[in-house]
């Protein structure tokens, strides 16, 4: 199974924290790091993203159809999102549009063994994979990406 965490754009401050939108920049971003994803990405991956309109926004900028996951919510609990994508067992890709810290934490209980901080910064990406090898379940780093670095 391949898992890309990707934290939405950069969005506007304060309000109500579901409805805050993209800035002008944070749209740019998703544009650009959904592009470079649409490009990798197989047709059939699988696209889950958080209820939050910058999440939402920040999806629109792969151009494909998702599915929205309360389990992504802001402040999700990672095993809730871990579950809900199915990880290790779920054949296939699954792209994830959500929040910090969930994400961060997700990754680095896959990546480090552990729930520790771990920031993925705004628009950025890590595309993670699963894979046996004598006998051992690993987790391996395919890319980690920022809007910056498109």
């Amino acid at each position: 199974m391949d898992l890309i965490l990707w934290r939405h754009a950069e969005a506007e401050e304060g309000g109500n924290d579901m409805a805050r939108e993209l800035t002008a920049k944070g749209r740019k971003q998703a544009v650009a790091v959904g592009g470079w994803l649409d490009s990798r990405l197989a047709k059939e991956a699988r696209v889950l993203v958080s209820p939050a309109a910058r999440a939402q926004q920040t999806a629109a900028g792969l151009g494909r159809r998702f599915e929205t996951l309360e389990a992504i919510r802001p402040g999700a609990d990672p095993a809730d999102l871990m579950h809900a994508v199915g990880w290790p067992e779920s054949a296939g890709t699954v792209l994830v549009v959500g929040h910090q810290p969930t994400l961060g934490l997700v990754a680095a209980m896959l990546l480090f063994g552990e729930t520790r901080p771990f920031t993925l910064k705004k628009g950025g990406l890590v595309w993670l994979t699963n894979r046996t090898r004598r006998g051992d379940q690993q987790v391996v780093l395919k890319a980690a990406m920022t809007p910056e670095l498109v």
